[in-house]
């Protein structure tokens, strides 16, 4: 669990003491206790490992774009606000691992290095191209070279089909992510602290 500053994670112990870990990982745990502006999850965590990996042979050409490249917002506006933000195609730091249809990208994954070398990925196919095993092909090209950087590859998926396309390419489900959004001028109830009393 991260917090923002000592003040925050202090109320987060006091909240979550004595609740199991299933309770931790529901929204209700935190709605009933802090001020939340935002929720994203609970979200399954998945990890592949060089043994486990089981890379796909691709039907269709697989191609590198620089992971700022203007042709993956057009993919993020044809999947929709929505699937944009959940892949979070706009925050890789790796190269983008495409795929074009009539000059378009229609499905992409790369990964944002996070710490402990851990390659957290980001998958989006375009909704008119979906069901086609692209997210598989990206996938497994992105996943790929996170490993032969020597990379932990890390899956956060909600949706289901997420998920089986982690769990066909090798990925293990071994934890659970929620991030709760706490507003920053909020009152911490239970702390004594008021924003602007310092």
């Amino acid at each position: 669990m991260t917090a923002p500053d000592a003040r925050v994670a202090a109320r987060l112990r006091e909240v979550l003491r004595g609740r199991s870990v299933d309770a931790a990982g529901q929204a209700s745990s935190y709605r009933e206790a802090l001020p939340v502006a935002r929720v994203l999850g609970p979200a399954a965590l998945s990890y592949a490992s060089p043994e486990g990996f089981r890379p796909v042979a691709a039907a269709s050409a697989v191609e590198q774009l620089p992971g700022r490249h203007p042709a993956l917002r057009g993919l993020e506006r044809a999947a929709g606000h929505e699937d944009a933000e959940e892949a979070a195609l706009d925050g890789i730091t790796s190269p983008a691992f495409v795929v074009c249809a009539h000059d378009e990208v229609v499905a992409s994954a790369g990964y944002q290095l996070w710490p402990r070398r851990t390659a957290h990925l980001s998958v989006l196919v375009a909704p008119a191209a979906r069901g086609r095993g692209l997210a598989r092909t990206v996938a497994s090209a992105a996943v790929g070279h996170a490993l032969a950087a020597g990379l932990l590859p890390q899956w956060r998926a909600r949706p289901e089909a997420s998920r089986r396309v982690a769990a066909a390419l090798g990925f293990e489900e071994l934890g659970t992510q929620l991030s709760v959004e706490i507003p920053g001028d909020a009152e911490i109830p239970g702390d004594g602290y008021s924003p602007g009393s310092d």
